[in-house]
């Protein structure tokens, strides 16, 4: 459930931060006092469109923060699905805005628009005008009775899996339709790269054996011509190398020794030097003529490893995925070789297919038509629970003219709202207001199965008063024994039924108007029902009607 709001900076809210409870949450407040504020900072928390000019006046950074805490398995389940394991129970999301960019993060990892909203899916359901209207669409009732008729998740499976392998059947069917030509081109194809692998006649071991030797070789022959090459300087003839060079500075020095200690001693530093030399160049020279490099055998692995690599290119980046190409080309090439028979086999398997997703189809429908006398049954209890009293409701079928993964029924909610009156279409005949009561009377009858924990219902009363409002009021206190709901009213009757109260009101001090949420206690809340009954004046027998209304509305619940 949704625990805790905090907004900053956002139109008339300079900081509101507010805590729900589970059940009922009711918010009330004067006429342009920021009630639709409140909850629109909440869709706008859960991926909803921003711009600039929803930040406060004269503010340039704004913060929308919701705290859920997530009880449900199958919700956990579903965000774990999204890498979004709850910390403690708790799912944070957090959306800031500086200017016309916006930041969002689920508990604290920057997350894309596209996942807040998905995530939002399994946290929050949303309901207002706009959803309201979505009852209008056909392709919007299936959902909904499916959502109702829970043995038709297994069959739902069996023909999406079905329909799955009946496209790509059909699809390989159509793909298979080449005429004569096209298959003595393809056939030609297959068969040079099929000869081509063939006559490369490799193998995963050899692969590996080639690069290594190519790799040892070519080490080798680095180590060769670098030591031939420092073997040159240090002793190597036809040039003036290190040891010619120490041998003339010695016979240099030994004429100088003749005359003076100190000559002597640089003569004998000279003579080491040139022992020395002598010695690492005989060294070298023994360790080259030890070292073996075949130019031949060289030139033949890296031609092997060139021809290995090109295959790579061509058919894969290893000796296994090359021999796979070679078998996947040769299993096409008997097909297209015995092309009549392949053909004759894919029309059988596509019948099958389309017999069992016929069948499987059949046996989803006649689900969801049990399941649809047994909802259009409560929704028409429902309506009139809500004050529809001679209300006709039906759920039609028909048929689609072809498969989907969601099997071939077409279905339609009809109407009739007034006595004499023929079945219609929803959107023919409703109001706005009637809208908001149907996707309130499916709620109520779906509360018990839907998954997800909070409500939000801004505008349910919309077009309604006196009984009717009682009847809503009734309802939303069912869908709050098993959600919670957080719900947006002006009506007395609605208000009356809060698990918990939450008044919305405009505060002006000088030239700033600010937009402030707080919790009502028993008596607060009392008052506040009085406003909503009696306007303006609030009198004692005002106070007492909302006593009473109150008292009322507990009895209802108990």
């Amino acid at each position: 459930m949704l625990q805790n709001l905090h907004v900053k900076n956002l139109a008339l809210i300079d900081e509101a931060e507010v805590d729900f409870s589970g059940g009922l949450n009711i918010l009330t407040g004067e006429t342009g006092a920021g009630k639709s504020i409140i909850l629109g900072s909440v869709s706008l928390a859960l991926g909803g469109r921003y711009s600039a000019d929803m930040l406060r006046k004269g503010a340039d950074k704004g913060l929308v923060e919701l705290t859920f805490y997530v009880e449900n398995p199958e919700t956990v389940r579903k965000l774990e699905e999204m890498d979004l394991s709850p910390d403690g129970g708790q799912i944070i999301i957090t959306r800031r805005f500086n200017g016309n960019r916006s930041v969002s993060r689920i508990n604290g990892e920057t997350v894309t628009l596209g996942r807040l909203k998905e995530a939002a899916q399994v946290l929050i359901d949303i309901h207002g005008q706009h959803e309201h209207q979505s009852l209008l669409y056909k392709k919007n009732h299936l959902a909904i009775l499916d959502a109702f008729a829970k043995e038709a998740g297994e069959w739902k499976k069996k023909v999406a899996d079905s329909y799955r392998e009946y496209r790509r059947l059909e699809k390989e069917l159509k793909e298979a339709d080449k005429d004569e030509a096209e298959r003595a081109k393809e056939i030609s194809f297959l068969e040079f790269e099929i000869d081509e692998i063939e006559n490369a006649g490799i193998t995963a071991t050899e692969c590996q054996s080639v690069e290594e030797d190519y790799r040892r070789m070519m080490q080798g022959k680095r180590i060769a011509e670098n030591l031939e090459e420092a073997y040159l300087y240090t002793a190597g003839e036809g040039g003036i190398s290190a040891a010619e060079a120490i041998g003339r500075a010695v016979r240099a020095a030994a004429v100088a020794a003749e005359h003076d200690d100190k000559s002597g001693e640089l003569y004998e530093q000279l003579v080491e030097v040139e022992n020395l030399i002598g010695d690492s160049g005989r060294e070298l020279r023994c360790y080259l003529d030890s070292l073996s490099f075949e130019p031949e055998q060289f030139y033949e692995t890296e031609s092997r490893l060139n021809q290995i690599n090109h295959l790579k290119v061509k058919y894969g980046d290893s000796a296994e995925a090359i021999l796979q190409h070679k078998a996947d080309d040769e299993e096409r090439l008997l097909i297209l070789k015995n092309y009549d028979e392949y053909l004759n086999e894919l029309k059988g398997k596509l019948k099958k297919s389309e017999e069992r997703l016929q069948k499987e189809c059949e046996g989803l429908s006649k689900i969801r038509k049990k399941e649809a006398k047994l909802l259009q049954a409560k929704i028409a209890e429902g309506l009139q629970d809500l004050n529809f009293l001679d209300v006709q409701f039906a759920i039609t079928f028909s048929r689609r003219s072809s498969f989907t993964e969601n099997g071939y029924d077409e279905i339609q909610y009809e109407i009739s709202t007034n006595p004499g009156e023929s079945l219609k279409p929803l959107g023919k005949i409703v109001s706005g207001g009637e809208l908001s009561r149907i996707m309130l009377a499916l709620k109520a009858i779906l509360a018990d199965r839907d998954q997800i924990e909070t409500l939000i219902f801004d505008e349910i009363d919309t077009g309604i008063s006196g009984r009717t409002a009682q009847k809503v009021s009734e309802k939303m206190a069912v869908i709050g024994h098993h959600h919670q709901v957080l719900c947006i009213t002006h009506l007395p009757q609605i208000a009356a039924m809060a698990d918990s109260h939450f008044e919305i009101e405009k505060q002006v001090e000088g030239t700033k108007t600010t937009t402030q949420i707080h919790p009502l206690d028993e008596e607060a809340s009392i008052r506040e029902l009085a406003r909503l009954l009696g306007g303006a004046q609030i009198t004692g027998a005002v106070l007492e009607n909302a006593r009473e209304m109150k008292k009322l509305a507990r009895e209802c619940k108990a």
